[in-house]
């Protein structure tokens, strides 16, 4: 998997083994990921977080969020923005969010800017896959990387991922950004190399 050129085949494999999945079990995986992120230490004591509404196929983040909430973090969510880029404002329960461009869901509170991301005590990104390294499959738009450099080296940082989707190795170019941690239904959290 290191030729850079793989990186496209790759998506379409895994977004096709995404699309074979019940919903059921999709719905489940959601819930394990949740329960198990609710109880790591840095997302306990976390002020802010910024994540993100799952879409499509993507493991379940909406029950993840809404307990977020409701136990006063403060959840940050992204805004897509023309150039590719994320600005971030405040969720405040399901009934705030809205259809965006690309079938996303986005928060309807004042934008607080791509910078806000910097703030947050941890950050959750999308994934379609993660390796052992850090490495982490976004969809290619590069927005996550780009919120993930603005991010400082002592933040938690977490790719949500289904089970087969961390892997021992993934194409990398210099401009992507590593996670710190995946958490997948089956394996819990895991912190990365």
């Amino acid at each position: 998997m290191q030729d850079i050129g793989s990186k496209r085949g790759l998506r379409t494999e895994l977004l096709a083994g995404r699309s074979a999945m019940a919903p059921r079990d999709r719905s489940a995986a959601g819930r394990a990921i949740r329960d198990a992120l609710l109880g790591v230490p840095e997302l306990e004591m976390a002020g802010t977080v910024a994540a993100y509404v799952s879409i499509g196929t993507e493991p379940d983040t909406r029950g993840l969020l809404f307990a977020l909430w409701k136990r006063g973090t403060y959840v940050l969510l992204p805004r897509l923005l023309p150039d590719g880029d994320l600005d971030w404002a405040s969720y405040e329960g399901p009934d705030s969010l809205v259809p965006g461009p690309h079938g996303l869901l986005e928060p309807t509170e004042p934008p607080r800017g791509p910078a806000a991301v910097a703030s947050a005590d941890a950050v959750l990104a999308p994934a379609l896959a993660v390796d052992r390294e850090g490495v982490r499959l976004g969809r290619g738009g590069g927005s996550y990387d780009r919120a993930l450099a603005r991010v400082g080296p002592a933040i938690l940082t977490v790719g949500l991922i289904y089970d087969d989707e961390l892997v021992d190795e993934l194409p990398a170019e210099p401009h992507d950004r590593r996670v710190r941690a995946a958490v997948t239904p089956s394996g819990g959290f895991v912190r990365l190399a």
